[in-house]
């Protein structure tokens, strides 16, 4: 069974590549989710007069600045990134998310005030806005219809892998290795992406021909001295369903470049009005609210675990998610995750307020259930989240987005994502602090419940769909 596993799926010898490919990308992706990690454990630490491993102290606002610094560098990531892509290709733009990875890591280790962490979550935000956009555009164009949702779905597996190993690490070991460590990460990445060539469709658009067919070849894993008439046939079959694609686009725009018509009209504003609800629904939902402030919502709701605990059993209730999506997106589809994703989190965070409200403000003895029900319902909210809102809405993004526009629009729904991200940041905590951990889950319920209706209503499945359209 095991072996014939290995033989199907992504597994398949024609994949291989891009499966190899892809785990390549995605390292850096493996770094980020590091360095989001890094902060739910240590929060409380560089909060403490006592366990702060650094030479100051941060108070409540500091801290919600911090997590919300993120944002910032993740909007002026989307922007600088998808110049660098739309300019230079895919990958010029995969070398540069090396750079602001690696400065993190130094600024961590040489902090020695709160504007050098402010600085270093910039530089993380940088790469995460820069990824968000690069990789699914750049996995999708190299990779076959039939596993484009899984190889996409390694996206986020390789995220949520991250911040498990950040929770880990943030909690175990001492404040200054964790950057010595970690740093020999984007350098191995940036190593790794010198080893295979731009897509096929940017080398198309440049007009270098004979470069897209080794491109294609070499992603197709049919480039040896000997390859199969099977790979040969799909392969020549690829690239002239990518050229006639790409012939019929110029073809059909009036000008060289972009106009507001290739914008507005309908499929493309229902496409990008989809792409921003997706944004609202990963953000206001609360999932990457919680991630960022996991040890800080378990200490509000007293669990006789220790929080940093909580936390890491969460990171590793993420991975399980993110698998279960892997296996499931190509299977049954997008729309159906999102649905039950959507459900799960409004009964998820629905559940959480109704125990947070009973915590902190009765008189309520809840001692018998303190050691597994705040964990358990958190791990039931975040487990459905990577089923669908998470992993699922990058997918749909990049699916339903023209091609034409593909690269400007998927930009321009991340730079939402990230001024949804500053909001949620900046207020979850003095939400918490001010307004109480139930009213801000509560709030989070009823953002899943309007999800889930448009989702229900108006995405459409895009399971299967060619992305040369």
């Amino acid at each position: 069974m095991l072996s014939e596993m290995f033989r199907s799926g992504i597994f398949k010898k024609e994949f291989r590549r891009q499966l190899l490919v892809t785990l390549s990308a995605i390292l850096i992706t493996l770094c980020h989710g590091i360095g989001l990690g890094w902060l739910s454990p240590m929060l409380p630490q560089l909060q403490s007069s006592v366990e702060t491993p650094v030479d100051f102290v941060i108070d409540v606002h500091e801290s919600s600045w911090l997590g919300a610094m993120l944002s910032l560098g993740a909007l002026t990531g989307n922007f600088l990134f998808s110049c660098i892509m739309n300019r230079f290709g895919r990958k010029v733009a995969l070398y540069g998310l090396a750079l602001p990875n690696t400065c993190i890591w130094f600024l961590f280790y040489f902090a020695e005030s709160i504007e050098m962490l402010y600085v270093a979550r910039v530089c993380a935000g940088l790469t995460g806005g820069g990824m968000s956009l690069v990789l699914p555009i750049f996995i999708g164009e190299i990779a076959d219809r039939s596993i484009r949702g899984r190889l996409c779905s390694f996206f986020n597996l390789a995220i949520n892998l991250g911040i498990l190993l950040g929770f880990i690490i943030s909690s175990h070991v001492p404040y200054h290795v964790i950057p010595c460590a970690v740093v020999a990460l984007p350098l191995s990445y940036l190593l790794l992406a010198t080893r295979y060539p731009e897509t096929p469709q940017q080398l198309l658009r440049w007009g270098r021909e004979e470069d897209a067919k080794r491109s294609l070849k070499f992603y197709c894993n049919c480039d040896g001295p000997s390859p199969t008439r099977d790979s040969l046939y799909a392969y020549h079959k690829q690239f002239e369903e990518l050229r006639e694609s790409l012939q019929q686009q110029a073809k059909s725009s009036s000008t060289v470049g972009l106009s507001m018509a290739d914008f507005c009209n309908k499929r493309a504003l229902k496409a990008i009005v989809t792409g921003v609800t997706l944004m609202i629904c990963y953000i206001f939902t609360g999932t990457f609210s919680f991630i960022n402030y996991m040890s800080s919502i378990f200490e509000r709701v007293h669990t006789q675990l220790d929080p940093n605990t909580n936390t890491i059993i969460i990171g590793a209730v993420q991975i399980v998610g993110t698998l279960a999506s892997i296996y499931l997106v190509d299977r049954y589809g997008r729309k159906i995750l999102l649905i039950i994703s959507c459900v799960g989190s409004a009964l998820g965070t629905g559940a959480f307020g109704l125990y947070a409200f009973y915590g902190e403000e009765t008189d309520a003895d809840l001692s018998a259930y303190s050691a597994w029900l705040p964990v358990t319902i958190m791990a039931f909210i975040i487990f459905l989240a990577n089923v669908g809102i998470i992993s699922v809405a990058m997918v749909v993004l990049v699916e339903v987005l023209p091609q034409k526009i593909r690269a400007v629009a998927t930009s321009a729904c991340l730079a939402c994502l990230s001024c949804f991200s500053f909001v949620a940041l900046k207020s979850f905590p003095l939400m918490m602090e001010f307004l109480g951990l139930a009213a801000t889950m509560w709030g989070c319920s009823a953002v899943s419940t309007l999800c889930l209706f448009y989702a229900v209503v108006f995405v459409e499945e895009t399971k299967g769909k060619s992305m040369n359209y």
